[in-house]
């Protein structure tokens, strides 16, 4: 079993990144989970920046000034539409966690080690499990050379010590050990934290969508998708 370089260098370090464990797995989901729906907020604070949200409100607020509605009725229903777009950006969310709970994250074991070219890690610091990454064949053209890296989030009480880096340096050194030819993940706009940190490790963004479906476009739920090339020496070099 392929094992991460940041074995070698546990006494130089506050954590160590190590290969999942059966016994991981309960706080290894809710890492995932939390990290996830954690960006809702950051989701509800962009939804609330765009130009029709503003128009939405706005009418609402209006409504008292064309006789249609009383003032508190027109408080309620602003009322009403925050509260929607707070649960519906929180949704997109929820509903991806619930998904992955119940796919590669339900048996992470079978889904991640027991298959060729996959691999699932954590980050433990004082014996407490702090952060997750896992890598998978990317199921986009040219999947065969390319790593995936998935499932990467950290403790908020241990962000900062570079854990979050490590862990991906993890997958890029697996990726590389493989001979593939790049790193790819793909990650949200309300992520900030994490593109930007991509961003500062080498990763280049390729594309930028928002998924086919009215209540993404809606919400302006853009997913960023990103690549590390690992036969670029220069990219390589900033890890």
């Amino acid at each position: 079993m392929w094992l991460p370089s940041s074995l070698l260098n546990v006494t130089m370090s506050p954590f160590i990144i190590r290969t999942y464990r059966d016994s991981d797995y309960d706080v290894a989901r809710n890492l995932f989970a939390n990290g996830i729906v954690e960006n809702s907020s950051e989701a509800f604070r962009h939804t609330l920046q765009l130009p029709h949200i503003w128009l939405l409100l706005s009418a609402l607020f209006l409504l008292p000034a064309l006789h249609l509605v009383s003032i508190g009725n027109s408080i309620l229903a602003v009322a009403l539409a925050l509260a929607g777009l707070w649960f519906g950006s929180r949704y997109l969310y929820t509903e991806y966690v619930r998904f992955s709970l119940s796919d590669d994250m339900l048996n992470i074991r079978k889904y991640y080690l027991e298959r060729d070219g996959h691999g699932f890690w954590v980050a433990e610091s004082g014996g407490e499990l702090v952060g997750t990454v896992a890598a998978l064949p990317s199921s986009q053209p040219a999947g065969e050379k390319h790593i995936e890296l998935k499932r990467l989030s950290v403790s908020k009480n241990h962000r900062g010590k570079g854990i979050a880096k490590a862990l991906c340096r993890t997958v890029i050194d697996f990726a590389r050990q493989r001979g593939c030819e790049a790193v790819v993940l793909t990650t949200t706009l309300s992520q900030i934290s994490a593109w930007k940190m991509y961003e500062k490790m080498g990763f280049r963004q390729t594309n930028a969508f928002i998924p086919p479906n009215f209540k993404f476009k809606f919400l302006d739920f853009k997913v960023l998708a990103y690549q590390y090339d690992l036969r670029n020496p220069s990219m390589t070099s900033s890890t």
